[in-house]
């Protein structure tokens, strides 16, 4: 299997979110559909077009995606049956190789994303209440080593 990271092109948007809502779906089974359906919309009209994002394509075919407001990474979220094959982590690869340093808020509730976190190597700096959901968030970082060989240099 070759994936290709690559950037986010307008005619992605309907399989990133496709992707986005599969995995928000497995990942986060407290949340009601109402803030689903809300939230993708605000993928689609606020933050995708805000945010400096790159896919993860097999086949040719749009998988997941990575969206970065600088260092923050806003958003990850591959198609279910993606996960576990390193396409996550291509793209956090991808993510260190352009900020080095990476922060990122994950819910608590969440494990599959608190368990990728943890594998990449973030660790946990805050809690803080997440108020349109009632859910505690937790604020994590990477720091990267300078020292460490990156994948594709």
């Amino acid at each position: 299997m070759k994936v290709n990271i690559r950037q986010y092109l307008a005619s992605d948007l309907p399989l990133v979110l496709s992707s986005w809502e599969a995995a928000t779906r497995l990942a986060h089974p407290f949340m009601t559909d109402e803030f689903i359906d809300q939230e993708g919309i605000n993928v689609a009209e606020v933050y995708m077009p805000n945010t400096n994002t790159w896919v993860a394509e097999i086949d040719n075919i749009v998988e997941g995606f990575i969206a970065l407001m600088g260092n923050e990474v806003g958003a990850i979220f591959l198609q279910p049956y993606c996960h576990g094959k390193g396409i996550g982590k291509a793209l956090m690869d991808k993510a260190q190789e352009l900020h080095g340093d990476l922060d990122v808020e994950v819910f608590k509730d969440n494990s599959i994303g608190r368990s990728f976190y943890a594998r990449y190597g973030f660790k946990q700096i805050e809690e803080k209440l997440h108020a349109p959901t009632g859910k505690q968030i937790l604020r994590l970082t990477f720091t990267a080593n300078a020292d460490a060989p990156r994948m594709g240099r």
